[in-house]
């Protein structure tokens, strides 16, 4: 049965990764109850998706949060390892590709979780969907923009017949700061849960622990999260 839509409820894109934890507990602070989605969709580094029970259940064990963190639900979007062509999904170098978008640049993909989304969100009665895009340190993915959200928003609103908002609290902040709010949204806890439990890394690499968190260290994200965290640490950047 479909919940009744409610003004007080958020749908999360949370992938397991740093900046999809860090909107999960901004959504958490606005927002009475809390669900998430997170996609399969035959990304290589599947170690996002493993480490997602285990930092929600870190989020359930703060009573503020606990009650408000609602159901979990993970989609397939297999569709896109069948498509192919991105080192993400297929054995491909990370390097800068054709029209100035490197290899890692998945078409379509923040489309697809967003309709998808709203697909399940209409289902759940929630109008409200959350996701960690950024056009302030990215690689330059186009549905990573504002832009292109905010023309997502209107096409959503017009498919479904019913308005949706999709919320970007990093998209217009830099690395340093996401972790800056990371600690203002949950004290220095909240810091180290995000150093310990979330993958970003492209190659999903949990072998190798940094003073940032794990990961392979040498690829574009690892590259972006550690440059971030020693301004943050550094004490460049307050939010």
């Amino acid at each position: 049965m479909t919940p009744p839509p409610s003004a007080n409820n958020a749908l999360v894109l949370f992938s397991g990764g740093q900046d999809s934890t860090t909107c999960l507990v901004w959504a958490l602070e606005r927002f009475t109850r809390v669900e998430t989605v997170g996609f399969t969709y035959g990304q290589r580094h599947v170690a996002e998706m493993e480490a997602r029970p285990t930092i929600l259940a870190e989020l359930r064990k703060t009573l503020r949060w606990a009650e408000r963190l609602g159901a979990d639900h993970v989609l397939s979007l297999a569709v896109l390892a069948d498509i192919g062509g991105s080192a993400l999904t297929d054995d491909v170098a990370i390097e800068m590709g054709e029209k100035g978008l490197p290899t890692t640049f998945v078409p379509g993909r923040n489309l697809l979780f967003l309709t998808t989304a709203a697909a399940l969100a209409t289902r759940r009665g929630i109008k409200d969907l959350v996701g960690g895009m950024c056009e302030t340190d990215f690689s330059g993915y186009p549905d990573c923009r504002r832009t292109t959200l905010d023309a997502v928003e209107k096409s959503l609103a017009l498919g479904f017949d019913d308005p949706f908002t999709i919320h970007t609290p990093l998209m217009h902040i830099d690395k340093a700061e996401t972790w800056a709010l990371a600690e203002r949204l949950g004290g220095r806890e909240f810091v180290e849960l995000i150093i310990a439990d979330t993958v970003t890394c492209y190659r999903g690499d949990r072998s190798q622990r940094h003073v940032w968190g794990f990961g392979c260290g040498v690829c574009p994200a690892c590259e972006l999260r550690a440059s971030g965290f020693e301004r943050y640490a550094a004490g460049a950047t307050t939010l």
